[in-house]
């Protein structure tokens, strides 16, 4: 497994022991179960962890952020663990992955971290009027757009984290997502000194609701 990168401490702070316990749990029944691949380990803090944990740069203080298609947890146990006064929701739809999701959350005692089965759309009720949606690795910028819209509140900002193509997706989904109510699109680099490469997110904000979209109106409700 990796060594622990010294920028590992600056990142979680006293929360450090269950960043590390975390990433134990992806080595050994991340892998187990499937949801992490076999050669990870040996990249765990550098391209997963610290990777996703720089996100707190950009969340504000109190958010709830919605981690859509959350996998084995990134980007928002990561986050949750870097940035303590957010809530997170962890959407996931593969029930192994939800299983495993909640044993680490109850293990980690993440009281600010729900799970919850299901696919985005499916779960607008629980979580619509987020503050922040995340994701990581999940779709083209255009299908995740339309997945993320509806549970944004107005002013709401979508934050998914991409590869070196992001500012390409841009270009080419601009117009599909601007269909969305989301608007400003642009790259933001974040973990410059923490992580190489740095973390390059996706930024938009919820600039008005969708015509027809289910659940306009609801404001800023919480999950």
């Amino acid at each position: 497994m990796e060594v622990e990168p010294s920028a590992a401490a600056a990142v979680f702070g006293e929360r450090l022991e269950l960043a590390r316990r975390y990433v134990e749990l992806l080595a050994t029944e991340g892998v187990i179960r499937g949801l992490i691949g076999p050669r990870e380990p040996d990249r765990l803090w550098s391209r997963h962890v610290l990777n996703s944990a720089v996100l707190a740069e950009m969340v504000p203080d109190g958010a709830v952020v919605v981690d859509i298609g959350s996998g084995a947890g990134l980007p928002g146990i990561p986050l949750v663990l870097a940035h303590p006064t957010c809530r997170v929701v962890l959407v996931e739809p593969l029930a192994r992955r939800v299983q495993f999701l909640t044993e680490v959350v109850e293990e980690l005692g993440l009281d600010r971290c729900t799970v919850i089965r299901g696919r985005a759309d499916e779960v607008i009720d629980a979580c619509g009027g987020a503050d922040v949606v995340t994701s990581r690795a999940v779709a083209p910028l255009a299908k995740l757009a339309t997945w993320s819209a509806p549970l944004l509140r107005l002013g709401g900002e979508l934050m998914a984290l991409k590869g070196s193509s992001a500012a390409e997706e841009i270009d080419r989904d601009r117009s599909a997502v601007g269909r969305t109510g989301i608007a400003d699109l642009r790259v933001r680099t974040v973990g410059l000194d923490i992580v190489d490469p740095p973390t390059l997110v996706v930024h938009g904000r919820m600039e008005r609701v969708a015509q027809g979209r289910r659940g306009a109106g609801r404001g800023t409700r919480r999950p």
